[in-house]
């Protein structure tokens, strides 16, 4: 899965990146989801996790995004006071590909992509 800032903003650095870092493990925890590999990039997340098949990937999202963005907000209220983000911390949209038996190659490339 990957998904970005609204306007691509390059906000996903420092403690900001830590924060999303973290919430992600948790929210994704609570559903049942097993993150495999996680990269907070600047500009976009990658998120590759084992997803139960009682929940869908709109859930998932949904969940995660939103928390994120409201966690963000809360603890870095800087950000809420530009003009551009509004309410929305997150773009609209996100990727999802499933993965098969290029599973080890997905995970390294996640995992590695700053290199």
């Amino acid at each position: 899965m990957v998904w970005v800032p609204k306007y691509r903003y390059r906000v996903l650095t420092g403690d900001v990146a830590r924060e999303v870092h973290n919430c992600i493990q948790v929210y994704s925890s609570r559903l049942g989801c097993r993150v495999i590999e996680l990269n907070v990039q600047p500009d976009h997340v990658h998120l590759l996790v084992k997803v139960p098949p009682k929940v869908s990937i709109s859930k998932l999202l949904g969940v995660v995004k939103g928390k994120t963005a409201l966690r963000i907000f809360t603890k870095f209220p800087y950000l809420r006071n530009k003009p551009y983000w509004g309410n929305h911390f997150w773009a609209k949209g996100y990727c999802v590909d499933t993965v098969g038996v290029d599973a080890e190659m997905i995970r390294k490339y996640v995992k590695y992509q700053e290199k």
